[in-house]
């Protein structure tokens, strides 16, 4: 390949009438041309590579950018559905308890309802028991007395047959 400098220092003899060799200039350019060609082919598809790599590149910083994009919306995303869930859980564990504090409210309601109604029974029991032994000894009383009365009955009949 003809470097800049081979250019630079090409010497080509001189006829007698004060000019150049044709030929040789001939040669040259030849040569030069051949060289410009080769060195235009390869700058063309160089271009044409930096282009197309240039273009891949600017493709791929397209995806990353897409990509980044992507992951930021999707850990906000994930944050979101995260805090959503929070909420929730926070919102279901509130009306569980609530609901257990209603419930141990009603069953000590309930609890103290049946045993005020158990001890009502109970003083009822007893005051019907106390009525009961009541009527028991007011029975025995009339049944002693019958008895007694009855008793003086036969002795005054045994002392009548007598």
């Amino acid at each position: 390949m003809i470097t800049p400098l081979d250019i630079e220092n090409k010497r080509f003899s001189k006829q007698m009438m004060n000019g150049y060799n044709v030929e040789d200039v001939d040669d040259f350019l030849d040569e030069l041309v051949e060289d410009y060609g080769k060195n235009y082919k390869e700058l063309a598809e160089s271009n044409d590579k930096i282009e197309k790599l240039t273009n891949e590149l600017e493709h791929y910083k397209n995806i990353e950018a897409t990509l980044q994009n992507t992951l930021v919306m999707a850990q906000s995303t994930a944050d979101e559905v995260k805090n959503v869930a929070k909420q929730q859980a926070d919102q279901i564990l509130s009306e569980a308890k609530s609901q257990a504090d209603e419930i141990i409210k009603n069953s000590k309601v309930t609890a103290q309802k049946k045993l005020d109604d158990l001890e009502q029974a109970i003083k009822d029991k007893e005051k019907k028991m106390e009525e009961v032994k009541k009527s028991f000894d007011i029975y025995k009383a009339k049944m002693e007395s019958l008895l007694i009365s009855q008793s003086e009955i036969i002795k005054e009949i045994n002392k009548d047959e007598e």
